[in-house]
């Protein structure tokens, strides 16, 4: 009999943490993510100047 009055509670409480485990985990990759594209930017520009330094800057 006990265990049916706390049953509908344990469920909630497990839904509840499992779900905000899950956006926990959401946001975390996507800052992760949009780390990633602002890395790759900046290398990429870094590689655009040191190219235009070391064959366009010897007029």
């Amino acid at each position: 009999m006990m265990i049916k009055r706390y049953f509908p509670l344990a469920i909630i409480a497990f839904l509840s943490t499992t779900l905000a485990s899950c956006e926990l985990v959401e946001g975390i990759f996507k800052a992760g993510f949009w780390t990633a594209i602002v890395v790759v930017v900046v290398v990429v520009a870094l590689i655009i100047w040191l190219v235009s330094k070391v064959f366009g800057g010897r007029s």
